[in-house]
């Protein structure tokens, strides 16, 4: 099995280099015969030091000069050679019993994919409501976030890899796409629930309340309108930091 460890990254300076130690240590933790990967960091045109910091980390740097989360997915998925994908954001950190679930998920040779609940510490009364609504929605819906997702190559690029006509929640559409492929090939996808993805809650601290709600209603109200016009998506693509 060889894992392409895909990471979009747009003026990640700050945190790369805790995802890719992160990469490093579950990884290892895990090693064994016949495992193999490659991590390909996606510079999503940034204007600090996040490629120079991922290449002398050892990691494969591509560039997509148009700032796009799933593009800068679908960059790095194109650079890839492995025969599974695996999709992390530069702001959340693996650890070894994820990995592990993973590959389990991987070797039972029953799944399409995955995603996986996640914790982000220190969140106030709200934000922890609002990750707990996500939660049970993810796991009840076999929703992945798009802080991690895991796929069979073959399976991502069948169906199209992310949805470029979308600037966000294109994660919930390549899940179900991948859950449509995996009932073809008599495969489930599935969200892991036993080791958390890590996750920062940056954007908690970085934009105020109602900031954050204007943001969720707007995507609730009007979706179509606001998922594909970065424009009306601040707090993707505004380059707070």
């Amino acid at each position: 099995m060889h894992l392409s460890i895909v990471i979009p990254a747009f003026n990640e300076e700050q945190l790369i280099l805790d995802c890719l130690d992160s990469i490093k240590l579950s990884v290892g933790a895990n090693a064994k015969p016949g495992f193999t990967h490659e991590v390909i960091v996606v510079d999503n045109n940034s204007s600090d030091k996040t490629a120079e910091l991922a290449t002398q980390a050892g990691a494969k740097v591509v560039f997509e000069p148009i700032n796009q989360i799933g593009r800068a997915r679908n960059t790095g998925a194109a650079a890839a050679t492995g025969d599974w994908l695996l999709f992390v954001d530069a702001d959340s950190l693996l650890n070894p019993g994820m990995v592990t679930d993973i590959l389990h998920m991987i070797e039972s040779g029953k799944y399409v994919g995955c995603g996986s609940v996640m914790h982000m510490p220190g969140l106030p009364w709200w934000g922890n409501a609002a990750m707990r609504l996500w939660t049970v929605c993810s796991v009840t819906f076999h929703w992945a976030s798009g802080a991690l997702v895991v796929c069979r190559t073959d399976a991502f690029r069948d169906v199209g890899g992310f949805n470029q006509e979308m600037f966000a929640a294109d994660e919930i559409d390549l899940s179900e796409l991948l859950k449509k492929w995996g009932r073809k090939h008599g495969l489930k996808f599935t969200i892991l629930t036993r080791h958390p993805l890590v996750t920062s809650p940056r954007k908690v601290k970085l934009y105020t309340g109602r900031e954050i709600t204007s943001q969720i209603f707007s995507v609730i109200f009007s979706p179509r309108k606001a998922l594909q016009d970065k424009k009306k998506l601040p707090i993707w693509y505004d380059g707070r930091r």
